[in-house]
């Protein structure tokens, strides 16, 4: 049916109507929702006054450019808890009892000039807790109770660098800069930086000795495994940056194998406890050890350590026998082999010798499972090693290290069933200067990393223990524990800029622990 003129226009009107009068047409503009004042605030056009508030309001007012909060309900403010208040100019978190904040806590106030957290309870702020603020003039800290310690270096240093106005604020502890101005502190006045020994690397086997010595440019370390049978050797990778298997020395009951080397010429001692001792020389073509020598059983029954030194340019080592009717033996060089030279304490069970300097004079000091630590001293006339004395009252001493600090010469002396002890030399004996808890220890290992002397002591019946020295009392004081299973050996290998010191066990896996260390500002 065809529709006339005055029918279209009906329609049309009646179309016009619908579209400008009904609801929910889609060009009808909804009223924009203008946020209110906080319950807990005042607001005027451009500022906020928050009190009792239990945590920051998430909306406020458009244009609020200055918020002071006072006696608030909450301790923590958390990241980005402002960052809504985009145009925020003044910000005054004053009269609380704020305990912490997030490093992120002012993110977004790209505006903020004056910001006050004055009289809270803030004891340390996070590090880089004022980066982008970008035009910041002015920060109150003053009432708070800050403990300045590394984790506030950053702020004494930023104090000192920034352009910011910063009135005084004060140390409320430690005792040291209890009281004092945090303008007044220097970096330097901090000692931040510490360390840890983190696992590098597990070498899947039970070992009584390591050590390390490097030939031909590179860096190695062999272990002994009785189990096993073998001295088993490892290079250094320089790119993989780990040690990898090199060579095997077939040793069915090894308890240490001790690397020489003599006119650019490794040889390598392996101690045995069955078999007879013997010593190895190294071939490049084809590349392999070669047997040159054994060593007299009937003087050697039961090997328990061997040291190695030099005296007038000649070349030493010394087989320690645990066994009673052994004798513990130093062999010579003699530009074919090493041959004996002396026999040295017959009758007892020998543990450990080690070779130091004292005022100038060569010593041997040798421990033993049956009587006290004795001293030899080396006659230059008859170069032979003469009985000069006992460490006295040290009896089950397994073992005696010497080190250095500052010139002057200790000894740790380990003990399985007693406590270890420290002892000072004094110009005519050495004098006990501490006493170190060691109850299962077999092992001590004094070294030093960098200005840093460290003392090893493992131990059999609970965790080992490094100690650091303290250059103010003198003494060592405990650093770290070490889960390590019954060790028997140490040894620091210092490589591509990493330090690593090497734990044989005799009851789980030898160990590489990597000396980390730690900027405790940086946190």
């Amino acid at each position: 049916m065809e529709l006339g003129p005055r029918c279209l226009s009906v329609i049309y009107l009646l179309f016009l109507c619908l579209s400008f009068c009904l609801p929910g047409d889609t060009n009808t503009k909804k009223a924009i929702k203008i946020p209110r004042c906080p319950a807990t605030c005042s607001c005027t056009k451009d500022s906020a006054f928050c009190v009792d508030t239990k945590a920051i309001p998430k909306s406020f007012p458009p244009g609020i450019i200055s918020l002071t909060m006072v006696n608030a309900a909450f301790t923590t403010i958390p990241e980005g808890a402002f960052s809504h208040l985009h145009v925020l100019q003044f910000l005054f978190i004053e009269n609380n009892d704020v305990q912490t904040l997030s490093k992120y806590t002012f993110r977004g106030l790209k505006s903020l000039t004056h910001l006050s957290l004055s009289n809270n309870n803030l004891q340390q702020l996070p590090r880089d807790l004022f980066k982008h603020l970008d035009i910041l003039t002015d920060v109150d800290l003053r009432g708070n109770s800050f403990h300045c310690d590394c984790k506030i270096k950053w702020l004494v240093d930023w104090i000192d660098k920034t352009n910011t106005s910063v009135p005084p604020a004060y140390c409320a502890s430690p005792f040291e800069f209890q009281g004092r101005r945090i303008h007044d502190l220097a970096p330097r006045d901090f000692s931040c930086i510490t360390a840890d020994f983190a696992i590098y690397e597990t070498f899947p086997f039970q070992s009584v000795s390591v050590e390390s010595y490097e030939f031909s440019g590179d860096q190695f370390v062999v272990f002994s495994q009785p189990e096993s049978g073998f001295c088993t050797l490892y290079v250094w990778d320089h790119v993989e940056m780990t040690f990898r298997t090199f060579h095997n020395i077939p040793s069915r009951s090894s308890l240490y194998c001790k690397p020489v080397v003599i006119n650019n010429t490794l040889y390598m001692v392996v101690a045995q406890l069955f078999g007879g001792s013997h010593i190895y020389k190294w071939e490049e073509d084809p590349l392999r050890f070669v047997k040159i020598q054994d060593i007299d059983t009937t003087r050697v029954r039961k090997p328990n350590f061997v040291e190695t030194f030099q005296l007038g340019g000649e070349c030493y080592f010394v087989v320690v026998d645990s066994s009673k009717a052994g004798s513990t033996s130093i062999y010579r060089w003699n530009s074919n082999g090493f041959y004996s030279h002396q026999s040295l304490h017959p009758w007892h069970r020998d543990t450990h010798v080690e070779f130091l300097d004292v005022g100038g004079k060569p010593h041997l000091i040798l421990s033993s499972s049956t009587q006290p630590p004795v001293i030899y001293q080396w006659n230059r006339g008859q170069k032979q090693f003469d009985f000069l004395s006992q460490i006295t009252e040290q009896a089950d001493v397994q073992m005696v290290k010497h080190f250095w600090v500052r010139k002057a010469l200790y000894l740790c002396l380990t003990r399985f069933i007693g406590d270890s002890k420290i002892l000072r030399w004094e110009g005519q004996r050495f004098i006990e200067i501490q006493t170190l808890p060691s109850r299962g220890s077999m092992v001590v290992y004094p070294f030093t990393v960098g200005l840093r002397q460290y003392l090893t002591l493992g131990s059999d019946f609970s965790f080992s223990r490094v100690y650091l020295w303290d250059d103010l009392t003198q003494r060592f004081q405990p650093f770290q524990e070490l889960n390590l299973r019954a060790p028997r050996a140490f040894s620091l290998v210092s490589v591509d800029n990493k330090d690593i010191m090497l734990a044989a066990s005799f009851k789980g896996n030898s160990l590489a622990y990597e000396h980390l260390l730690v900027d405790l500002s940086a946190k």
